[in-house]
Formats: C-alpha cells, sequence, structure tokens
C-alpha cells in the first residue's frame, strides 16, 4: 500500500483490479516519491525474470531427445562422458514405468515411487547379462558334447564362474571385497570404480574379472567395464547392446522445434543495469496534480503530473503473506 510523508494533507487512494493510483497535493510529491523509493527497491526488467530454461532438448549425435528429469539427472551428472547419449526414444512399459536407453545406462521414471520416496532410478542392466541358468550353463560347458579343452569351452566356463561369489579362500590381498554382493574388485577396475562414485555410480560387482577375446571384463550391477589390450578401463556401452538385444527401435527421430543441446541454452541472460531516475525530474511547480501509478501486475511504478509521466521504474511490492492488496484506499498524511 502507498503512503506519502507531509504536513496538512489527505490523500485519496484508488486501485483497479491491477493497479493503485494515489492522488494527492503537488507539494507531496518529493516526500512521497522518496519514501516509495526507499521501499520498494528498482528491479531489473520482468522480461529476465521469465526466462527458463529449456525442458527438452535434441541430441545431435544420436538423433534423440532428453527432457525434464532424464534431462536434469544427465547434466547434473556428468552428461555423455557418464551415460553417453541417448539411443532411444521414452518407453512406456506395461507397469507404467517410462525408461529410456542411453549409451551406458537406462533411465527409469516410476510414476508411484519407491519405498523411500524415489522416482527416478539408474536401471540395474548389469543384472541383464547374467546367464540364465547360471549352474546349467556350467554343467553345459562342462559337458561330453565338446572337448572339455577346447579355447571355447574354458572361455564360456570362465565367463559363468566369474559370477559365482568368492569364498574368503579365493580373496587375494590387493582385492576389495564388496560383502553386499560377494564379490571383489581389484586393480585398474578398482581403481575406476572408487573414483568414479563406487556403488553410487556403477553399483557393486556382480561378476570377478574374466577374459573373453583377449579382452578383461567385470561386471556390475549398472554397468560394465572392460580393459582392451594397450588400455586402460573404461566403460562398455551396456545400455546400446541392450537396446540392439531387445530390438529396441534406434532411429532418429525429427528434431522439430526442439532446441539443439548446448550447455548454453541454461545460462541466464545477463541482467540489465538497474535504471537510474531522478526523483520528479519533469516536475513543474503549479503544473497540475501529481499521482502515482503502480502496476501490480508488471511490478512498474510511474509517477503523473496531470496526464504527463514525470518519473518511473521498477518495484518490488510486497512478499509472500504480506501482498499488496488492490482496491480504492484513503490514508492520511501528517
Amino acid at each position: 500500500m502507498i503512503a506519502g510523508i507531509a504536513t496538512g494533507a489527505y490523500d485519496d487512494v484508488r486501485t483497479g483490479t491491477n493497479r493503485t493510483r494515489q492522488r494527492g497535493a503537488i507539494a507531496l510529491v518529493f516526500a512521497t516519491v522518496a519514501l516509495l523509493l526507499t521501499l520498494f527497491a528498482p528491479l531489473t526488467s520482468p522480461a529476465g525474470a521469465e526466462w527458463s530454461p529449456p525442458s527438452r532438448v535434441y541430441i545431435e549425435q544420436t538423433g534423440h531427445t532428453l527432457d525434464q528429469v532424464f534431462l536434469d539427472v544427465w547434466r547434473d551428472s556428468g552428461k555423455e562422458a557418464s551415460y553417453g547419449y541417448p539411443v532411444t526414444p521414452e518407453i512406456t512399459l506395461d507397469n507404467g514405468h517410462i525408461v529410456q536407453y542411453l549409451q551406458y545406462a537406462r533411465f527409469e521414471y516410476w510414476p508411484e515411487g519407491d519405498a523411500e520416496g524415489r522416482y527416478f532410478h539408474i536401471g540395474n542392466i548389469g543384472e541383464e547379462l547374467r546367464p540364465i541358468s547360471l549352474p546349467r550353463s556350467i554343467a553345459a560347458w562342462n559337458s561330453t558334447g565338446e572337448p572339455k579343452q577346447s579355447a571355447r569351452s574354458e572361455e564360456s566356463l570362465r565367463m559363468a564362474q566369474a559370477w559365482l561369489p568368492v569364498t574368503n579362500s579365493a580373496i587375494e590381498f590387493s582385492s576389495r571385497f564388496v560383502a553386499e554382493t560377494r564379490h571383489t574388485v581389484s586393480g585398474e577396475f578398482r581403481d575406476f570404480w572408487e573414483l568414479t562414485g563406487e556403488a553410487s555410480y556403477l553399483g557393486n560387482p556382480l561378476t570377478e574379472e574374466y577374459e573373453s577375446g583377449g579382452v578383461i571384463y567385470q561386471v556390475f550391477e549398472r554397468g560394465q567395464l572392460q580393459i582392451a589390450p594397450g588400455e586402460g578401463a573404461q566403460m562398455v556401452p551396456v545400455g546400446l547392446l541392450l537396446a540392439e538385444k531387445y530390438g529396441l527401435d534406434q532411429s532418429p527421430v525429427a528434431q522439430g522445434d526442439v532446441p539443439m543441446y548446448d550447455e548454453a541454452l541454461f545460462v541466464p541472460p545477463p541482467e540489465p543495469e538497474p535504471q537510474q531516475i531522478a526523483i520528479a525530474a519533469g516536475y513543474v511547480p503549479g503544473g497540475g496534480e501529481v499521482w502515482i501509478d503502480i502496476n501490480l501486475s508488471t511490478q512498474y511504478m510511474i509517477v503523473y503530473q496531470g496526464n504527463s509521466p514525470i518519473m518511473q521504474t521498477y518495484i518490488s511490492s510486497g512478499k509472500a503473506g504480506f501482498e499488496t492488496p488492490t482496491g480504492t484506499f484513503r490514508i492520511s498524511l501528517k
């Protein structure tokens, strides 16, 4: 609500549905405006306040989009370095869950939430690499159908046995035992796992190290690591491999009006310099009645003398619980 300070005056304040108007004697303008500028600090243009980052972006590298919570997690957690690029559109499952496959992960949204109230999850895609029937697989590779000492048989057997929990006697001194899954992690795999957040990123190990085709692998709850000859530990694109295994559509989608991803899209524009306006710069003694108009919708104040604006500026009126009311008011000035 507008108030003025002066002597021997009586003000009539009229307000529309979105405006507050004060009419008073010309002699009150300096004191009234000075008080208003003290109460209502000048603001920047509302255009800056209306800015918001996009909720959906187009990923040029794979021709797919990321939006809302999936986009937020991707940006906040390392982007393509952590999860790769999306390789499928969002997919709604029969249980209502929404999933999207990325090169190294599967993002999941559970509309009903889990027992802890979480709605977003990183899928346990490492579990989906587990042999369907592990004991039967081991028995089959030890059958008489193929020479037990063939390279294929031994490699397949080592890969299947890697899923079996280890015993205390099998734990090496340099290994770290993870009790939750009863597996160990060591060497470069251990370094990678620990440096990237351990269980919070990849989850816990589901296998021991095993070799296949000259490459060393280890499976974790949310992914898989590999060490190729002459290279260090790096992520296997399990999300992409599973999308191919399940026959999911990976065709690029049309960009339409979705903005191409660029981190600059999420940087707010610079705020303009506050407008510096001299108090009653255009006031003319004897030039007519002075009144003040505050538009609560745009948070803008204009001081008039007669029908001519003599000062204007952005203001900030009220706050939650103390909103400036609209209507017609009468106030006494002393």
